[in-house]
């Protein structure tokens, strides 16, 4: 027993020491780190940076604005912006803790985030019209801020946006409670500079397939702190007002909707939680279909791609940026 207490006592001894060295390794990464420098601008917006990035001659013709989805930065949609910044404006912003931006103290309410992003293109130059690009939540986003300011927005494009009812008519289980645990260790841990040290060893952990290496060498900027996580969790507060919101503001008019969707799913995953996937490529379809028949004048294309990859692929971006040209000669 007593050569038992020994072996244990020692197991912990040294699990407590590797600890002590992982974070002091990682302190003296976080010390030492080169200073983050954004494409873009820091402008405030009210006690607090947001990050702008904007591309493209100012014009008379409608400027593109990308909202992103929940927790993705701006530099996921390289892609749309360089394809389309020698025929118009386009505009990428990273929401309050998300990117390069810095977190804020406010609530994390729908019209508060819509409310921060209207001044933010006031204080950047940016003038209205514009074309709202809304890539998953953001597509809720979208909606909020169009009936904030129905007067600025030209027309929308959903990017494989959700329906506001899709976990209940696609009957997904809800997110396992674990994560946002997870997620609030991972935060500490960046504050720690551990997860900032790892990121370099093993890579970036936010990569996305299809960007060049430049976009995503600066992946390694977001977890030199645990800002980036802090500022999801924080959001993540607001996600179910943002769906109710989203749900009521149904009707678009004429006002031009284009919607693109990607067709792949994982179907192990699905199958594992009991779902049968092409009852859930199926229903999706059909929801794609009712957000672009929001307007009288709305389209839904589907591409072969997944959730990221919709846009972040080359290919994929292509086509997406050809619609996007097509309604900019309409409006």
């Amino acid at each position: 027993m007593r050569i038992i207490s020994k072996i244990f006592r020692w197991a912990l001894k040294s699990m407590g020491l590797l600890l002590a060295m992982v974070i002091l390794a990682g302190l003296v990464f976080r010390l030492f780190a080169p200073v983050p420098q954004p494409p873009g601008e820091l402008i405030d917006v009210g006690g607090f940076s947001l990050h702008i990035n904007a591309i493209g001659a100012q014009n008379d013709k409608p400027t593109l604005l990308i909202e992103s989805g929940a927790g993705a930065p701006s530099e996921y949609y390289y892609w749309l912006g360089e394809m389309l910044k020698d025929s118009m404006r386009v505009v990428r912003y990273d929401r309050a803790g998300i990117g390069y931006s810095d977190l804020s103290d406010a609530s994390r309410d729908p019209e508060t985030i819509a409310g921060e992003l209207h001044t933010l293109l006031e204080k950047a130059g940016e003038s209205p019209p514009y074309i709202l690009a809304g890539h998953s939540y953001g597509g809720h986003y979208i909606r909020v801020f169009t009936a904030l300011y129905p007067d600025e927005v030209a027309g929308l494009v959903f990017i494989d946006a959700p329906h506001p009812n899709s976990s209940e008519r696609l009957n997904m289980p809800p997110e396992p409670k674990f994560l946002k645990a997870l997620y609030k260790v991972g935060a500490i841990t960046g504050d720690l500079g551990v997860l900032g040290l790892g990121d370099r060893v093993l890579g970036p952990i936010l990569r996305a397939p299809g960007l060049p290496e430049e976009v995503t060498n600066r992946y390694f900027d977001y977890t030199l702190n645990g800002k980036y996580l802090w500022g999801y969790l924080e959001e993540e507060k607001g996600y179910p007002e943002l769906v109710e919101k989203a749900r009521l503001i149904n009707d678009f008019g004429s006002r031009p909707v284009r919607v693109f969707a990607g067709t792949n799913l994982n179907e192990k995953a699905l199958l594992k939680m009991g779902l049968n996937p092409e009852e859930i490529r199926t229903e999706r379809r059909k929801m794609q279909e009712e957000i672009a028949g929001l307007s009288t004048n709305g389209q839904a294309f589907f591409l072969e791609g997944g959730h990221i990859t919709i846009f972040s692929l080359k290919e994929n971006a292509a086509i997406i940026c050809k619609e996007i040209l097509k309604l900019l000669v309409e409006l």
